[in-house]
């Protein structure tokens, strides 16, 4: 702890966007960093507590309370190497991860945490920046050869962390690009995906193989897969999409965000895409069903495309502006989120549920809704919808961003005949990661369900830990 008064002296000060009048113009990442000496200033607020509640906050137990002191002493160089003793992709995290340490932070204890998620994007920024990340390869081969299906964040991390470990991994991906959600599913105004193809480099050096254009199942019978390789990581994520079976849905004009959101970032990345299947909002009436931050980034990219407006529609009741911290500190809490995006420009309509889909000439118009309200019996939360308060919306385009209910069986995972949880996901424990097949191991997404991508880097290194193990019989791989 370098400044044991840091923290009443120096009060919280965070990253600033850019105008928003100039952000939308582009798809460019907008947050302006803070100066080095702010930084320093904002590392030394921390209070390296007896009981480091951050640690618990985060899923990959970042040692967050050494880095911040470190950021304070200016020892950036040592600071980076903190920050990957726990973390694959600190550039990913410090620019898409919700921070739940910084809600865990005891500072949030007065509303002003430590600015955790800043200084860690800035160490490795700066990490790369001054050419010190640069690729570890394994001194000894193993002659094991692991096949990491998926490569999202859960993939990359497992496929990472075996390299170094001396095994021969090869990362296959069904899409044309590496990256998965990562890739696809996050716009590039939040994380440009330079940032992804610099750790691509990175892997390649350190002995990873990619291969996209590789859909499992499809372009290679799953049963070669487990002839070809010692061991298999399911890495899919969950993709298959929350879906509304309502009248109307049908019609054209109705999609799933994730038909959505990833057509951008192959315009972005220089795609011609077919005219029949080109999604744009400009110019429309954009309807956005889910509160969540898939729905967030759908309006984000309506605002740069142009939408005539914005309407978010919530099926839960409108959270509260300040939470409890009696009640909720130092676990993640249920309050009011505004995004970048909402700031944007959006209508945000609470408890509201979506009756039917009206339109003309198989193109939806109008989105029919009502209001409901939610009362809890016997311990449990029971919706109603309330008499008399239907209303309807203009909409010319309505996107889905409801979440995802489980991983897309048909394929890979029917071809195993692996077994599922309650829940449909690949069934594995946090332990040791074994699938009910022998030598097929899952992580991420595919094994816990729709989660953070600080969730998925951290299941990806157990998981890698969990194989080299079961591979060599006993490993050095940090959990």
């Amino acid at each position: 702890m370098g400044k044991p008064t840091g923290f009443m002296e120096i009060s919280r000060q965070d990253r600033r966007y850019r105008l928003v009048a100039d952000r939308v113009q582009n798809y460019q990442e907008f947050v302006i960093p803070l100066s080095e000496d702010e930084l320093k200033k904002q590392g030394a607020r921390c209070m390296d507590c007896g009981i480091p509640y951050c640690h618990n906050g985060c899923p990959v137990n970042n040692i967050i309370p050494d880095w911040n002191d470190l950021v304070y002493q200016g020892n950036w160089r040592e600071a980076i190497e903190v920050l990957h003793s726990t973390n694959n992709f600190p550039e990913f995290t410090g620019r898409i991860c919700p921070a739940p340490c910084e809600a865990a932070c005891t500072l949030n204890l007065t509303d002003e945490p430590v600015t955790i998620k800043s200084i860690e994007c800035s160490i490795v920024d700066k990490g790369w920046e001054m050419g010190w990340i640069q690729p570890q390869i394994a001194p000894h081969k193993t002659e094991k050869r692991i096949a990491v299906v998926g490569s999202g964040p859960a993939g990359l991390a497992a496929a990472q962390q075996l390299a170094r470990a001396g095994h021969d991994v090869v990362v296959f991906e069904k899409s044309d690009r590496i990256g998965g959600l990562l890739r696809y599913g996050i716009p590039d105004f939040k994380m440009e995906k330079h940032l992804i193809d610099r750790r691509i480099a990175q892997m390649q050096a350190e002995g990873v193989v990619f291969r996209p254009n590789w859909h499992i199942g499809k372009d290679i019978p799953t049963a070669q897969l487990l002839e070809d390789f010692d061991a298999v990581i399911l890495a899919g994520g969950s993709e298959h999409s929350r879906d509304l079976q309502l009248p109307g849905r049908e019609l054209d004009g109705i999609h799933f965000a994730m038909d959505f959101l990833p057509q951008q970032n192959k315009r972005n990345a220089g795609d011609t895409l077919r005219e029949d299947v080109n999604l744009l909002a400009t110019g429309k009436s954009v309807i956005v069903i889910g509160g969540g931050d898939t729905g967030s980034d759908c309006i984000g990219t309506s605002q740069r495309h142009g939408a005539a407006s914005i309407t978010q529609l919530e099926i839960m009741p409108k959270p509260p502006v300040k939470e409890d911290k009696a009640l909720t500190w130092p676990n993640w809490p249920n309050k009011l989120r505004t995004s970048s995006s909402h700031e944007e420009g959006c209508d945000r309509l609470w408890s509201i549920d979506t009756v039917s889909f009206e339109g003309d000439h198989g193109k939806v118009n109008t989105i029919h809704c009502v209001k409901v309200e939610w009362t809890q019996e016997q311990g449990r939360w029971v919706m109603r919808r309330i008499p008399g308060s239907e209303f309807s919306l203009k909409a010319d385009l309505v996107l889905l961003a409801m979440g995802f209910v489980h991983p897309v069986r048909d394929g890979l995972l029917m071809d195993l005949g692996v077994e599922l949880d309650e829940r449909s996901n690949v069934k594995a424990n946090t332990h040791d990661y074994k699938t009910s097949i022998n030598k097929v191991f899952t992580a991420g997404d595919m094994r816990r369900g729709q989660s953070l991508v600080v969730w998925a880097i951290r299941e990806g290194r157990q998981c890698a830990r969990a194989v080299d193990e079961f591979l060599m019989g006993q490993s050095e791989l940090p959990r």
